[in-house]
């Protein structure tokens, strides 16, 4: 008749485990915990960590201060336009963006190396004789118009 083979399994220890992965781990780590060491000095340098340690111990007063912000109209305003400024921002095309950012520094250059004495009637009857002018002036009185168009009505008068 066959034995049992009697086997004892040694206690699980997770603190043991835990302390050989621990000893283990700066030898396997030891790149990316210099690289995180480099981060906290540098969070350290700037005040961050000072900030993180004032917020944390004011704890309840800085959500009240905040939420009490951000329950105001003006932020509730304030946040309805980011959003409505942020899908106009996406409805432009790009290339006619691009246009306005670069044209916007050129005029300003323009009007700056111009005398400080503004132009007599002649002067500004001669910039209405450039087509990028006429075609800006078009632009402004679309913008304008369409501008007009979008005003809400009051109709109480």
């Amino acid at each position: 008749m066959a034995r049992p083979i009697s086997y004892v399994s040694p206690p699980y220890d997770p603190a043991a485990e835990l302390s050989a992965r621990l000893q283990n781990a700066p030898a396997a780590h030891a790149e990316a915990m210099l690289a995180l060491y480099d981060v906290v000095q540098r969070m350290h340098d700037r005040g961050v960590l000072d900030l993180l340690r004032g917020s944390l111990g004011a704890g309840d007063k800085v959500i009240d201060t905040l939420v009490e912000l951000g329950d105001s109209p003006e932020a509730v305003r304030g946040l309805r336009n980011m959003l409505i400024l942020a899908k106009s921002m996406a409805s432009f095309d790009p290339e006619s963006l691009h246009c306005l950012t670069h044209a916007l520094p050129e005029a300003l250059d323009a009007v700056r190396a111009q005398e400080a004495e503004p132009p007599g009637f002649m002067g500004l009857l001669r910039h209405f004789r450039s087509k990028d002018l006429r075609r800006g002036v078009v632009f402004v009185n679309v913008l304008l118009e369409a501008f007009g168009r979008n005003l809400p009505c009051d109709k109480r008068k």
